[in-house]
C-alpha cells in the first residue's frame, strides 16, 4: 500500500482487514474496528471482560491478519518484570554478558490477565507502552515496529487481581469490552465445533509494511480547529464536572485526537467530523476518569460520560 491510495481506497483495504479478522472473532464489527483505530494510532488496547469471550482470539487473529509476529504473556502473582523483558546471560566464550530478548519483543503482545500480576510487575509496562523500548543494566533496547500491547483485565471483584494505578491506566489508548456474541453467532460456533482450525489457517490480508503506511497517515488526516476545541471542552468538563474526582490527562486528549484521525480513515475520509469524536469518547476516556462515588470504572463512568457528551454543544 503507498500513500497515493484514496481514501475509499484504503477504507476497503481496512474493511477486508476486518471481515478477515471477523472469521474468528464472531459478532463484534465494533471491537474489531476500535482495535483497530488503535493499532493504527499507535496506542495500546485493554480489554475488561469475563474470561472465554474472545479476548485471545482477537490478538491472535490481528497478528496473522497483519503477518505480525505473536507473544502471549499469562500475568501471574510470582511474574517478574525480567520474566517478560529478558535477562544479561554471561557467555562464557565470549567472555562477556548477553542480553536475551524477553516475550515482550513481538510486534503484538498479549498481556493476559494483566492485573493478576504485582504492581511492580505491572510497572515494568510503562517503559515498553509510552516509549517502545526497555531498559536492562544501563542499556536501552529498542521494541520492534509496530507494537502494540493489547492486555486483558479480569473484572476487580475475582480473587487475586491487584487494580492497575492511573498512572498505567492512562497508558492505554483504548479499553473495550468484547461481551457475549449475539445468539445466532454463538449458535453457529457451536454447530461448527469452534474457530481454531480457521485460526490456524487465517491468511494474512496486509502486510508490517502496509500497516505502517496506515499508520503514517493517520497524522495527515485533517483535524480542523472546531474539533480540536471540542476534544478540549470535553476533555475540561471531566475535570471540573461535580461528578469526576479526577479528569482525563493531556495524553488523553492527544489521544482522543489520534483515534478520531484513524476512525476518519477507517470510514473513507481524510477530515475528522464530531461524530469520529463522540464515537471514541468513552473507549478512550472512560478508563481516565475516577468518579467521586462508585468505582470510577465501567458502567458508572459510561454513563457519565455519555451525559457529558449530550451536554455539551456539537461544533458545526
Amino acid at each position: 500500500m503507498t500513500l497515493s491510495l484514496s481514501p475509499p481506497e484504503v477504507a476497503a483495504a481496512i474493511r477486508r482487514l476486518e471481515e478477515n479478522v471477523a472469521r474468528v472473532v464472531r459478532g463484534k464489527p465494533e471491537a474489531i474496528r476500535l482495535s483497530l483505530v488503535c493499532l493504527m494510532a499507535r496506542g495500546h488496547v485493554l480489554l475488561e471482560d469475563v474470561p472465554g469471550v474472545g479476548k485471545t482470539t482477537l490478538a491472535q487473529a490481528l497478528a496473522r491478519s497483519l503477518g505480525l509476529e505473536y507473544q502471549r504473556i499469562q500475568f501471574t502473582s510470582d511474574l517478574l518484570p525480567s520474566d517478560i523483558i529478558g535477562v544479561s546471560i554471561f557467555n562464557q566464550r565470549r567472555e562477556a554478558f548477553e542480553f536475551v530478548q524477553g516475550p515482550l519483543f513481538a510486534n503484538i503482545v498479549l498481556a493476559d490477565e494483566i492485573n493478576r500480576a504485582t504492581p511492580k510487575t505491572q510497572s515494568a509496562l510503562l517503559e515498553a507502552m509510552s516509549e517502545r523500548r526497555v531498559s536492562v543494566e544501563r542499556q536501552r533496547h529498542a521494541l520492534p515496529e509496530p507494537f502494540l500491547v493489547l492486555a486483558t483485565q479480569n473484572p476487580h471483584e475475582y480473587i487475586g487481581t491487584f487494580p492497575l494505578p492511573e498512572s498505567q491506566l492512562d497508558r492505554f489508548e483504548m479499553s473495550l469490552r468484547l461481551g457475549y456474541p449475539p445468539r445466532r453467532e454463538e449458535r453457529d460456533l457451536l454447530l461448527s465445533g469452534g474457530v481454531e482450525r480457521t485460526l490456524a489457517e487465517l491468511p494474512a490480508v496486509l502486510g508490517p509494511d502496509e500497516l505502517a503506511a496506515l499508520q503514517r497517515l493517520v497524522p495527515e488526516v485533517r483535524l480542523a480547529e472546531k474539533i480540536a476545541d471540542y476534544v478540549l471542552e470535553l476533555c475540561e468538563a471531566t475535570r471540573r464536572g461535580e461528578e469526576f474526582q479526577l479528569g482525563v490527562s493531556t495524553r488523553a486528549a492527544q489521544g482522543l485526537c489520534r483515534a478520531a484521525q484513524a476512525l476518519a480513515i477507517c470510514e473513507g475520509r481524510d477530515f475528522v467530523v464530531p461524530d469520529d469524536v463522540q464515537r471514541l469518547v468513552v473507549p478512550v476516556l472512560g478508563h481516565r476518569v475516577v468518579l467521586r462515588r462508585g468505582s470510577g470504572s465501567g458502567d458508572p463512568a459510561r454513563r457519565a460520560l455519555e451525559q457529558l457528551v449530550a451536554g455539551l454543544p456539537v461544533p458545526l
